[in-house]
């Protein structure tokens, strides 16, 4: 596995798409399935919103973040959007991080991949 450290994963959302929720999720699953197949990781996963559930108690995807976080992948979630959702103390995979951070890694990576 080779990390991109030009490159970072915006997950906006705790499903891929518009439409129905189970298939969202299961298309989201897919989606991080495939991108650690690929074996260009991105050097962090950045979730907002929703996404946050990705990377909190109960998450659909936990397995495979994990292994993205084991071979190098960086995984930070939104704060605010923690403490809105009331999350923060059920946070599993990564750590908080605030819109400070995100602005910057938005202006400083050079590919973003936001699906």
């Amino acid at each position: 596995m080779k990390i991109d450290r030009d490159l970072l994963l915006m997950l906006k959302s705790s499903e891929l798409g518009a439409g129905e929720p189970d298939l969202g999720i299961k298309l989201m699953s897919a989606f991080l399935d495939s991108l650690y197949a690929s074996g260009k990781l991105p050097a962090r996963i950045s979730c907002l919103n929703s996404g946050i559930f990705l990377t909190t108690e109960g998450s659909p995807v936990e397995d495979i973040l994990r292994k993205f976080e084991e071979a190098g992948s960086e995984i930070v979630s939104c704060g605010t959007c923690l403490k809105y959702y009331d999350r923060a103390d059920k946070l599993i995979i990564g750590e908080a991080s605030n819109m400070k951070v995100t602005v910057n890694d938005m202006l400083n990576f050079e590919k973003i991949l936001a699906p």
